[in-house]
């Protein structure tokens, strides 16, 4: 039997070649639907485009792709080493890109993985598009998203659940009477960020007479952190929120010294939660009530699962994991 090429699949999809190389080549060059009727022309015909045919008759490179948020957080530096853990524990090592909260560098280091032949990746998505992810999957490249979900149910997952940790958060802050609060950060079509939130919605929601403020920042730094704390402190008293729920602990860490150093009490007077539990979160000046990520536990399930799509091939099935939030109470809720 002749081997399928890619005029067949042109085609089969009733598009021009350079339309079947752009969809399964550079996919964010035409429109999702183009992606998704070559795709499946592709897949119908058994297609593997060539690149991908020269990676399953060579492999292995022994290595593995890995995307990162931000790795000056050191959630996602956990989330690495615990990655990394596994990948040696199975004989291979891992490339990291650091997204740097850009959507461009992000593709970049995807791009850059498929270039060296990487085996498998471990995506923690900023701004990756269906239709990257889809071109990884028809090219056999295995792909485990991290601290984050597949909406298209394809690909395995290893998450958090952060409708559930934003409701702890701010159910932790009305169980002590605080009925005005505030929710602080960044870049509401990240998943995490608009499920934080809406968990922190939800747990307002429930509870008569509270209400909550959604306060937006550029970045989610300890500087940037500051900057909103000194502006929160200087509005009226009767005006500011009564405890703060935020998405990460460098954010929720420059917040508190922003307050203190504006002379507002914490948590006399603003009660301050922060979001994966980080080691600084523990030592800090006001030590911060957090919701904890296990970030490490996390990376390593994650390359293991990796692991396991790469030695099973064309039988790999999607695994799915999702892990339940705990919160660690500490000063900045509780200290007074």
């Amino acid at each position: 039997m002749a081997r399928v090429g890619i005029r067949d699949v042109a085609l089969r999809a009733g598009v021009s070649i350079s339309t079947v190389s752009n969809a399964l080549n550079k996919p964010d060059t035409v429109s999702a639907a183009l992606v998704s009727k070559v795709t499946a022309a592709a897949e119908s015909l058994g297609y593997v485009p060539l690149q991908a045919a020269r990676q399953l008759r060579a492999r292995r490179s022994g290595l593995l792709g890995m995307t990162v948020i931000n790795i000056a957080n050191p959630f996602f530096a956990a989330l690495v080493s615990g990655a990394e853990e596994a990948a040696a524990a199975a004989g291979y090592r891992i490339l990291v890109g650091n997204s740097d909260d850009d959507v461009v560098k992000e593709r970049g280091h995807i791009e850059l993985f498929e270039r060296v032949e990487v085996e498998g990746m471990l995506i923690s998505p900023y701004g990756v598009s269906a239709a990257s992810l889809e071109r990884l999957r028809v090219r056999r490249i295995p792909v485990v998203l991290v601290d984050a979900v597949d909406d298209a149910g394809q690909l395995s997952s290893v998450s958090f659940d952060d409708v559930a940790g934003g409701r702890l958060a701010a159910d932790h802050l009305l169980a002590q009477g605080r009925r005005s609060l505030a929710f602080v950060g960044a870049r509401e079509e990240v998943r995490q960020v608009r499920e934080r939130l809406q968990g922190t919605r939800d747990a307002v929601a429930a509870c008569p007479d509270s209400r909550l403020d959604v306060i937006w920042s550029s970045r989610t730094t300890a500087s940037v952190g500051q900057t909103l704390g000194a502006r929160i402190a200087a509005m009226p008293a009767d005006s500011r929120p009564e405890g703060i729920v935020t998405t990460n602990d460098h954010l929720a860490c420059g917040l508190v010294y922003g307050l203190i150093s504006s002379g507002v009490r914490v948590p006399g007077e603003i009660a301050v939660v922060g979001y994966d539990d980080i080691e600084f979160a523990s030592v800090a000046a006001v030590p911060l009530t957090s919701v904890r990520q296990p970030a490490r536990e996390m990376g390593r399930h994650a390359g293991e699962v990796l692991v396991r799509a790469i030695a099973a091939g064309a039988e790999a099935v999607r695994e799915t994991v999702v892990f339940r939030p705990e919160l660690s109470v500490r000063e900045s809720t509780s200290g007074y």
